[in-house]
């Protein structure tokens, strides 16, 4: 059995593992990540949503293997000191979710989002989070979730560096006009 090392959540693992083990399986069944929930095993949910070394990633479709030496943040990995981080305390202010399977991936995926593009419209929140699915809600109080989450953070604000409102956000004219447009409404 392959042995494998990876940091999740800010802890080193090491491990044997079977080859064929899943992502999602490892961080749910050997580590107790359970909030990374197993959705429909074919990568089409994005329930599984983690980061792999920075990006948002289908666990549900990595071998444990393939993140040997890698490091893993699982929502669990996002609340410090009993703070949640921005993302999932705007997600909670803005009813962003119903039955909450769905939210952990969500959380995961528009964290990546936003560290590409920290001021998203509402288009460009939806084609961000295309591949997760949610079978409860309209995703109207998702993307109003990741809009108001994107005012509290700054660029880059994906694990492990956390940016908050501490960390002012360097903006360009137009993104400040919507920032501004969004504030008034």
């Amino acid at each position: 059995m392959p042995r494998i090392t990876v940091n999740v959540d800010g802890s080193r693992f090491t491990d044997d593992v079977e080859p064929r083990t899943l992502l999602v399986h490892y961080l749910r069944e050997r580590l107790g990540k359970v909030g990374t929930v197993v959705g429909c095993d074919t990568s089409n949910c994005g329930a599984c949503t983690v980061h792999l070394n920075g990006h948002s990633v289908k666990s549900c479709s990595v071998l444990a293997v393939q993140a040997d030496g890698g490091e893993v943040t699982t929502i669990e990995g996002l609340a410090r000191d009993g703070e949640l981080h921005p993302i999932q305390q705007a997600f909670h202010d803005n009813h962003a979710l119903q039955c909450g399977f769905c939210t952990p991936g969500m959380i995961m995926q528009a964290l990546d989002l936003l560290a590409e593009n920290p001021d998203p419209d509402a288009q460009e929140v939806r084609e961000g989070l295309e591949g997760n699915l949610c079978r409860c809600t309209g995703y109207q109080n998702i993307v109003k979730a990741v809009q108001d989450a994107a005012q509290h953070m700054s660029p880059g604000a994906g694990p492990p560096i956390e940016h908050t409102e501490d960390t002012p956000m360097q903006r360009t004219g137009e993104q400040e006009a919507r920032v501004a447009e969004r504030r008034q409404s």
